[in-house]
């Protein structure tokens, strides 16, 4: 397999380590800029003015990290969310930018935090979401900042899934779920009148669908819809007489992301995710910004932060041949500034490009995804690892991909296939995953995986299944239902018994359950059809080695569910590898843990699939 032009081997530390800065946000008066990078290993926040060079930390956590955060509306200071351990009981805390206090804003035992709004026009409040009172639902509270009041402003009656908020700071939208699994969009003419129904939408049109924002004056709500079609669009709703207004649709792909103007909330442009992310801009007064920021680089763009006075944009281009870029655009120069990469040490190595892919799956549908190969190495009779995106409903991007780098590195061809029930192809292909974990959803992957030994790319032989979450359910299953495919499997923090999985969830998913109960099955009513996909009881067909990785905090997927199928594996005298991380949840946040998991993985994989490891 070796090749005289074989890359050099990029170290693991490059890859997986922590970025050397990540996430800059700009303040709203546009004078700072805030970033994350480490301090003593540690991802924290640092502060400095935008033009300077002299930026310091302002946080100093020493443990897991911060990975986001937020500026404070006044300039003062900035709001961060933070769990322990990853067990998800987030929390929001500010810090001064002068004194450096940190605040615990919600210091509530066993709660969790969500953002509901913030608003450049009520600059000291937030809206939050906290199931103080009842695990399972969250109820909206105004925090002021500044004295860290907080003021309970809706109760949700046990099913409001989210809420939104009108350009006034009133909560006058919620999204609710209905017993049968659908939604209701309620709205209220003010916080003193009572919810009515404006939308309603059956369980097969509320994959994806959803509120957005009210129009400044109120009279309209944006909404992502797919009632009467396939792909989710966008739209706005008259609040009064609920006649709908269709802004940007596509028949096959769903509408991805949504820029507005921060002082008329008007959409000004609308993206799709096809084989790459495409922007569709709709108002004029911004198409000779995005033409510029098209020129500042080759990658997928996102606009991720502006001052209050939309002057300047910080921009984030996702490529697949290096690393995370961001500039600062200013629209009134009409210029960009490189601010800095991510992980500026990867343009020191070769990389390989990720190119789409399609195939027909064996029931006829159109199955996309992407495929990385090694480079230097000529694509015929390689090794390969189908790498399994978790989720399911989420889907594989076009972009830089550290665990596609690092697979194609080591010398394997990297397989990522959105399977029915990933999103952005349509509520028709995500429907088509409705109860098919461990049956169509798995099918997929088999047809993809054959689709590539057909054209010759791959040994039959040397394929591994590799995947944390649902991909690493879909590692058991690999191992368990198709154990002839695969010659080993990698699975992350994923389900091994449905049943369970299901009767586990955390309490805050509770509202849901009746979604669980259609897309994968209910435990109470379909018993035996949960065990017939649960890797559990089929260990008896695992022939090949297992790696298998756990948070020991992680409230998704419990630690048992690692432990039963190892325990089973154990008995059985299969041969596996188990790695279970005392301080982790639902994936590795701690860069030592990071690194421990991938050199036992890449060990793992070199010594089944034969490749390269550090």
């Amino acid at each position: 397999m070796a090749s005289t032009t074989e890359p050099k081997l990029i170290p693991k530390s490059v890859i997986f380590g922590n970025p050397v800065k990540a996430n800059p946000q700009i303040s709203p008066d546009g004078t700072m800029m805030a970033y994350l990078a480490p301090v003593d290993g540690v991802l924290n926040i640092w502060v400095g003015a935008i033009e300077g060079e002299d930026y310091r930390p302002i946080t100093h956590d020493r443990d897991q990290g911060i990975q986001d955060y937020l500026w404070a509306g006044d300039n003062s200071g900035i709001l961060y969310i933070q769990d322990v351990g990853g067990n998800e009981n987030y929390h929001f805390y500010s810090v001064d930018l002068q004194s450096e206090e940190v605040r615990d804003l919600t210091p509530f035992e066993n709660i969790r935090v969500r953002m509901v709004s913030h608003n450049k026009d009520f600059p000291n409040d937030l809206l939050i979401g906290l199931n103080r009172d009842n695990p399972q639902i969250h109820d909206v509270y105004n925090l002021h900042v500044p004295s860290g009041e907080l003021r309970l402003v809706a109760r949700n009656p046990g099913n409001f899934l989210g809420w939104v908020a009108d350009s006034h700071f009133k909560v006058r939208g919620a999204l609710a779920i209905r017993p049968d699994g659908g939604y209701d969009l309620l709205v209220r003419d003010s916080e003193e009148d009572e919810w009515r129904v404006l939308i309603s939408w059956s369980p097969e049109d509320s994959r994806g669908s959803g509120p957005g924002h009210f129009s400044n004056d109120g009279r309209h709500i944006l909404i992502q819809d797919t009632r009467g079609v396939n792909a989710i669009r966008l739209a706005k709703v008259d609040v009064a007489t609920g006649e709908m207004e269709v802004i940007v649709e596509d028949p096959q792909y769903d509408v991805t992301d949504i820029n507005e103007d921060p002082d008329t909330r008007e959409v000004r442009m609308v993206a799709f995710t096809r084989a790459r992310q495409e922007w569709v801009v709709l108002d004029d007064a911004i198409r000779k910004d995005i033409d510029a920021v098209r020129r500042l680089h080759h990658g997928d763009f996102t606009i991720i932060s502006q001052d209050n006075a939309d002057s300047i944009w910080v921009v984030m281009f996702l490529a697949d041949d290096g690393p995370v870029a961001f500039f600062a655009y200013d629209r009134k120069a009409g210029q960009g500034k490189h601010l800095f990469d991510s992980r500026p040490e990867l343009k020191n190595y070769r990389l390989a490009p990720m190119e789409p892919i399609s195939f027909q799956s064996r029931d006829g549908l159109t199955i996309h995804g992407y495929i990385m190969f090694p480079p230097g190495a000529e694509r015929k009779n390689l090794p390969m690892v189908l790498n399994v995106h978790g989720g399911p409903w989420t889907r594989d991007n076009w972009g830089y991909d550290h665990e596609a780098q690092w697979l194609a590195n080591r010398g394997y061809i990297c397989l990522q296939v959105n399977y029915r029930g990933s999103t952005g192809y349509g509520k028709d292909f995500v429907t088509a995953g409705d109860k098919e974990w461990g049956g169509k959803m798995h099918d997929d992957l088999v047809d993809a995986v054959n689709w590539a030994i057909g054209l010759g790319y791959v040994d039959p032989e040397r394929v591994a299944i590799y995947g944390g979450s649902y991909g690493g359910y879909a590692a058991l299953v690999g191992a368990t239902f198709t154990p002839d495919l695969f010659c080993c499997a990698v699975d992350i923090v994923g389900p091994s018994n449905l049943i369970s999985f299901i009767e586990t969830i955390p309490p805050y998913w509770q509202p849901m359950i009746t979604q669980f109960h259609q897309q994968v099955g209910n435990p109470e009513t379909e018993a035996e059809f949960l065990r017939s996909r649960s890797p559990l009881f089929k260990v008896d067909q695992i022939k090949i080695p297992m790696l298998i990785a756990q948070g020991a905090n992680d409230p998704r997927i419990k630690q048992a569910e690692s432990e039963q199928i190892v325990e089973a594996m154990r008995s059985r005298g299969i041969e596996h590898q188990y790695l279970l991380f005392p301080d982790e949840g639902h994936g590795f946040a701690k860069p030592e843990n990071r690194m421990k998991f991938y050199s036992v993985a890449e060990q793992f994989l070199a010594e089944h699939l034969g490749g390269r490891f550090e």
